[in-house]
């Protein structure tokens, strides 16, 4: 990482004050601080070199790119490429979401305002009614779609020539998506999570866009807690920096990074309030797990496809919980993390119950 993204405060804690009066809204913030440039965005790099190529294929052809597909976990970026992807091409976007399109009149009215050569933008295109899935088959495929006028057997299917557009697909569960749709997109690049140094460059810049000074061991801090997700990386971001405007440092250093995460209950490791409550229930009230999702999610509070889709993930990729046949299990990081002590055998038996069952490991 670049010193310069740094500002030395050492001496002087407070060389610039913090706007107070910010009134832009969380979207616009997010607006404002995504990279326009394929060359600006930072991280994914095998994605990026694999996209950059697909891109100045594009160019040199003078034709529309094939139709792209972005999948990976919340918040890694997939809705900044695809604005990256107009930009790239100087083509305008039209964004929408599959949840939007709950019929397929809906998405026939969307497509055949296309101009050519246009970006047309589906987050989380999983979610799209099967109806305008099978509409957008024949979009993709052969840029037209059949008009259906007229109701039962007097319906008549009028095809109407579409010009030609690139689709750009998100998705957070690509497993959902049916193998026809997944077929039709000829690139597909998935998004990892990032390491704390890339997340570290990203703060630097964001801070310098927000015009909030920091020093290297208060960036360095929020990126450690962000859970490699830069959504989150950049929240941190500024509830620190609300923590050192309201405490008069005015400055996002290691002291501020420290106490406004611990003011927001976020831990040396990234674990959250909800995080700690599962393994706290998995570990003090179920022994360790297994447990169903159900039952966990009534023990901590929360509806089942929270735990399941904002806790879990984390706590699996981490190594703190164990998803088993049975249940949940905490690993033995969880115990370690909340400075218990699991009971003894227990990993040996729940192992030894898995297998019983055929399985031979833990599975989920």
């Amino acid at each position: 990482m670049s010193p310069s993204h740094f500002e030395d405060h050492s001496a002087d804690v407070s060389p610039r004050l913090v706007d107070p009066n910010g009134t832009e809204d969380e979207q616009q913030l997010e607006a404002a601080l995504r990279p326009k440039k394929l060359a600006d965005f930072p991280g994914q790099p095998r994605v990026r070199e694999q996209l950059s190529l697909v891109i100045e294929a594009a160019r040199r052809r003078a034709t529309p790119p094939d139709h792209i597909l972005f999948s990976g976990p919340p918040g890694l970026g997939k809705t900044s490429l695809a604005m990256i992807v107009a930009s790239e091409l100087e083509a305008p976007i039209r964004i929408t979401s599959g949840p939007a399109i709950q019929h397929a009149g809906d998405l026939a009215a969307i497509l055949s305002s296309l101009n050519e050569g246009e970006v047309l933008f589906l987050d989380e295109i999983h979610r799209m009614a099967r109806p305008a899935e099978e509409m957008l088959y024949l979009a993709m495929e052969d840029f037209r779609v059949d008009v259906i006028v007229g109701k039962g057997p007097g319906a008549t299917a009028i095809p109407l020539e579409l010009p030609r557009f690139t689709v750009v697909g998100a998705t957070t569960r690509a497993g959902l998506l049916p193998a026809p749709l997944r077929d039709r997109f000829g690139f597909t690049g998935h998004l990892d999570y990032y390491d704390a140094a890339d997340l570290a460059d990203i703060l630097a810049r964001n801070a310098d866009l927000l015009g909030v000074p920091a020093t290297r061991e208060g960036i360095t801090e929020i990126a450690g807690r962000s859970r490699g997700t830069p959504r989150i990386a950049n929240r941190l971001l500024r509830r620190v920096r609300d923590y050192a405007q309201v405490h008069g440092r005015h400055v996002v250093d290691l002291t501020s990074a420290r106490a406004a995460l611990e003011l927001f209950d976020v831990d040396d490791d990234g674990l959250d309030r909800l995080d700690r409550a599962v393994l706290e229930a998995l570990c003090r009230r179920f022994g360790g797990g297994p447990v169903g999702l159900s039952t966990l999610a009534v023990a901590v509070g929360e509806e089942p496809d929270t735990v399941e889709t904002v806790a879990e993930p984390y706590l699996v990729r981490e190594g703190y919980m164990i998803r088993t046949p049975r249940g949940r299990a905490a690993s033995p990081r969880a115990w370690t993390h909340l400075g218990l002590r699991p009971p003894d055998g227990h990993f040996t038996e729940t192992f030894q119950r898995d297998t019983d069952d055929g399985g031979g490991r833990f599975t989920g």
